[in-house]
Order: C-alpha cells, then structure tokens, then sequence
C-alpha cells in the first residue's frame, strides 16, 4: 500500500504530519508531495519540509490513496493548481482513495466538482454555499473512494479510518490506537 500527501505553501502541519505518522507507523508507504515545482513547502505555523518529490516528479504512477491536508492558503492554492486537479481526479477515475481533511474537501474538491456528489464534512461553516457534494455534520464521513475529516482535532480518528480502508482491517489500527491514545488524568 502506498500513500500521497500533496502539499502546497500554508498547509496545516499537524494534519500532514499526523497522518504521515499514523499511516507510516502501521507499515503503509506514504510520500510526502510538493504541489510546487520546489521541493521545499512551507507549512502554514512555518514549518518547512524537504519533500522527497514534487508532483512533476511522478508521471502516471497511481497511488492506493491520496490525503490532502487542509491550512487556508494551501487549499486556496490547490484548488486552482491544475496539475493538482489533474493527479486527483485519476485518482478517482481509477477508483483510489480521496482523503481530504478540515478545509480541503470545500475548497479543492468541492469547488472543482470533483465530489461527484458524495457525502462529505469538513471545519466550520466552509461547506455553506456550495452545492457540490452533500455535507454531513459528523467528524468522519466515508462515501464511495472518498474519506473525509472535519479539521485536526480529529486528524488521529482521520488516519486510522484511511489505514482501517487501505488495509481492509482495523486490527492493526486499533493496536496502535490502544497504544497511543490515554485517558487524560485530572491533575
């Protein structure tokens, strides 16, 4: 199993590196992927990242699933990069994985008519006005290819629900869950 994040200036940095953590711990391959013509990205708190790749890089190679954290500006960015688009939208004609996380799902997928009508969430109010899609108030929501999370405060939920669909099991991914996540103690 191998797995994109495509990422472009002002991404949101816990979404991307949670789910590179989440998905790399449990053995899933995932590449780390400049939408830019640089490898360097900068994060949205200013966190820059050496990605091992730009997606000019790739050619037709078909990954098992495609993440897309959000962060304003990068999912502003993205949703005009035509490259982007582009490596997206194969993605779900081959019938891969879409996986968009807080504000990616409105703005690169829904204002590019690639959520085809499917159920989707996202943060805050950003699905109001958009008639692309079908939103759903709930933190996760699985439609079709495509998974989608409300915004960071559930990117763990997030990553295990893409390994869980990746893998065609949740047993590894609650291990790991048990293992990471603990009751907060009153202090």
């Amino acid at each position: 199993m191998k797995a994109a994040i495509l990422l472009t200036a002002g991404f949101e940095d816990a979404e991307a590196v949670i789910v590179y953590d989440i998905l790399s711990r449990l053995n899933i391959v995932v590449d780390m992927i400049s939408c830019t013509e640089k490898r360097t990205v900068t994060s949205y708190f200013g966190l820059t990242l050496l990605t091992p790749i730009t997606l000019g890089d790739i050619g037709d190679f078909l990954y098992d699933a495609i993440i897309i954290p959000g962060g304003p500006e990068a999912t502003k960015s993205m949703a005009k990069n035509h490259q982007a688009l582009s490596f997206i939208e194969q993605h779900d004609v081959a019938g891969k994985w879409l996986c968009a996380l807080c504000s990616a799902a409105p703005r690169v997928l829904a204002d590019n008519q690639l959520l085809k009508g499917r159920a989707y969430t996202c943060s805050g109010d950003l699905w109001q006005g958009r008639t692309e899609g079908r939103y759903r108030d709930n933190d996760i929501v699985v439609d079709g290819n495509l998974i989608t999370g409300r915004g960071l405060g559930v990117a763990f939920d997030f990553a295990f629900t893409v390994a869980e669909y990746l893998s065609g099991s949740a047993v590894a991914g609650q291990q790991q869950a048990e293992h990471i996540y603990h009751q907060r103690k009153s202090m």
